[in-house]
């Protein structure tokens, strides 16, 4: 059997609850067809980057499968039928990732990487000293050629 990562979107208009009913209606189609589920994680409630059938927000949940092509393929089909469901992709991976997923992680604002890198300071006199133009009040001035 392949090893997929499986991620949906359920409509923001259904409760949790019912998204937990979806992720159980999936598994017994998985369980049927030979396969089983490992990691179930539930991203919650999040934003959409754009619309999807007139919905702005939905339901994120990530599935680590361990099923054969056809399980799948079922799963994938009743995806399709369910009006519930926005949006599904599924990965075939070589393993599936130990602890949290990269969505799950708490990440501090300390922790994330600078944006600018090492670059110095960017402001008044970073440049340094001018060099020296030498004086220039013995120069005559030369007249503008707009005023002239």
């Amino acid at each position: 059997m392949a090893l997929y990562e499986h991620v949906f979107l359920a409509r923001q208009d259904i409760t949790p609850q019912q998204v937990d009913g979806l992720v159980e209606q999936y598994k017994g189609v998985l369980e049927a067809n030979g396969g089983k589920v490992g990691r179930v994680e539930n991203w919650g409630l999040k934003s959409l980057t754009y619309r999807i059938k007139k919905n702005r927000k939905a339901h994120y949940v990530l599935m680590d499968i361990d099923a054969p092509a056809a399980a799948v393929h079922e799963i994938e089909r009743q995806m399709r039928i369910n009006e519930d469901v926005l949006r599904y992709m599924t990965i075939a991976v070589e393993k599936h990732e130990e602890g949290p997923s990269a969505m799950m992680q708490k990440r501090d604002r300390d922790d994330r990487p600078r944006r600018d890198g090492d670059r110095p300071e960017r402001g008044f006199g970073d440049r340094g000293p001018r060099p020296d133009r030498g004086d220039r009040e013995d120069r005559p001035r030369r007249p503008r050629e707009d005023r002239a």
